[in-house]
């Protein structure tokens, strides 16, 4: 495990998300005390860092509950409201200290449940949604963000229409036709920054279908700073919602969703519905590096 120094004494854990190589996920740093750092404090750290997303973690409201805090995350700009990456990292990382079970985690978005367990070997850190919501995409926008991507309407897979998702932070969602158009991406940085800002976006989905519950995933992310996202967890869960709320898969369904491959990170990510329950379950394995 290594750690890096900054902010004077601060302890910062490197670890990779949604995978089981160091070669592969998405980076996070995890601060596990960080009760002494501000907000300044917190951005300087991430920007050291450069990974898309770091987490910060304090206390929990209840000071009885020893497995209850509360997570912050950076990119390298600015505090985001929710990581997926990020808080299977710190579960992971949480769970090596205090062993395998159940934590709460309090963010901006809502609490966010964990639960850790060890599978061949690896942890694998499940955490489960704040309520979701699908909501459709303005055509004006949808025409905007494919300019942006470089993209054509035609190219879209037209059984998965564009729509936005939450389940903690915003996305666009946007199907590819095909795997080519998938991993052919080259885009305007600022024009596309500038409609996610205006839509208060944290990344622009896009997916390709591979199978009736697979599907290829990758996503921008200007607003952080990043071109692209190894894998996002964040966007996972919407994507659940979204998968759930245009009827593409079953009520009680798990998703298998590859991300990060065409920038030379694979990473899985699994995602659980089950029926009668809104929320999004997101499973990954983490390892520090």
């Amino acid at each position: 495990m290594t750690m890096s120094q900054s902010a004077g004494t601060t302890e910062v854990l490197h670890y990779t998300a949604f995978s089981t190589s160091p070669s592969g996920g998405n980076g996070a740093g995890v601060v596990l005390d960080a009760a002494a750092l501000d907000d300044a404090d917190m951005v300087a750290i991430a920007a050291e860092l450069g990974y898309s997303e770091s987490a910060f973690v304090t206390p929990g409201p209840d000071p009885e509950d020893a497995r209850s805090f509360t997570l912050r995350f950076f990119s390298p700009k600015a505090e985001v409201g929710f990581c997926g990456h990020a808080t299977v990292a710190t579960a992971v990382a949480l769970g090596e200290r205090l062993g395998t079970g159940d934590f709460g985690f309090h963010t901006s978005a809502g609490h966010v449940p964990v639960t850790v367990r060890e599978q061949d070997g690896v942890l694998k850190a499940t955490l489960t949604s704040v309520a979701p919501r699908v909501e459709d995409a303005d055509p004006a926008d949808v025409t905007e963000a494919l300019a942006a991507l470089g993209w054509q309407a035609e190219e879209l897979d037209a059984a998965l229409p564009p729509r936005i998702a939450f389940a903690g932070v915003r996305h666009l969602v946007l199907a590819a036709g095909t795997r080519e158009r998938l991993a052919r991406l080259d885009y305007d940085f600022d024009r596309l920054l500038r409609l996610m800002e205006r839509l208060d976006l944290t990344t622009v989905q896009l997916v390709w279908r591979a199978g009736p519950a697979v599907f290829h995933v990758r996503d921008p992310f200007p607003v952080g700073g990043v071109v692209e996202d190894a894998a996002t967890g964040a966007a996972a869960a919407a994507f659940g919602a979204y998968a759930r709320a245009l009827a593409l898969v079953p009520d009680d369904a798990r998703l298998t969703l590859h991300q990060g491959h065409d920038m030379g990170r694979p990473s899985l990510l699994e995602v659980d519905l089950r029926p009668g329950d809104p929320r999004v379950r997101v499973t990954g394995a983490a390892i520090a590096v």
